[in-house]
């Protein structure tokens, strides 16, 4: 599967979650390391990489940010076209292992990708993660509570919910630690009033960079399964 989403809405927590449901390693595949500097070499590191995969399945390979990588392999680049070579290599090994290997791919924009990675052989399905909704924000400040020893029935989750509109996952669990910081400050105990004025501090990045987040939704529209 393809995880496209607004980045911090928890993309690569769900090639996390389904190793960890299904009972089976977790490879991360960086591809910022493959690319070395003399010629061959990087070619040489991922099929390297994916020999090692199929020599530990059952696995899950985790490809996080798979556009930093491969981005330019759609257009002229002056890198000698070993981003297409390298492209190319992961799209036959995609299509051609008989391996039981379950891969989950990250991305914050794909639109810049060619689309032979996304069609049916490769990709089973290309799902889209957008920011959460008012239940779920409930739900991550619950769950970010408790991980930090709060009770969180003495919070008013759907008032900080409301507060917390067009946070993502990870700027809610900031805003969390953030409050935190603020009421050991204050040497008081954590309040719904540390979290608000925390939440109140921050400009989401879904504000900072709206253009591109309604762009970004736009062109999965049409073309992504929504992950809800």
């Amino acid at each position: 599967v393809l995880m496209l989403g607004v980045p911090g809405c928890g993309k690569s927590l769900c090639a996390k979650v389904c190793a960890a449901d299904w009972g089976m390693p977790l490879l991360r595949l960086d591809p910022g390391m493959l690319y070395q500097k003399y010629v061959g070499e990087s070619e040489n590191q991922l099929r390297q990489s994916l020999q090692q995969a199929e020599a530990m399945a059952p696995v899950v390979l985790w490809i996080d940010e798979i556009e930093k990588a491969f981005a330019s392999a759609s257009a002229g680049s002056a890198d000698g076209g070993l981003s297409q070579r390298m492209f190319g290599t992961l799209l036959s090994w995609m299509q051609d292992h008989r391996h039981p290997i379950f891969i989950v791919a990250t991305a914050n924009d794909i639109s810049k990708l060619p689309p032979e990675l996304m069609r049916k052989g490769r990709f089973d399905e290309v799902f889209f993660v957008d920011l959460p909704s008012s239940e779920a924000r409930e739900q991550i400040l619950e769950i970010h509570l408790r991980r930090r020893g709060r009770d969180p029935e003495s919070f008013n989750l759907p008032e900080l919910a409301a507060a917390s509109e067009h946070f993502s996952g990870s700027e809610l669990e900031q805003a969390i630690a953030s409050a935190l910081f603020a009421s050991y400050t204050e040497d008081s105990r954590l309040l719904d009033l540390h979290i608000v004025t925390e939440m109140r501090k921050t400009r989401p990045l879904a504000v900072l960079t709206a253009e591109k987040i309604a762009d970004l939704r736009a062109w999965a529209e049409n073309r992504c399964v929504p992950a809800d």
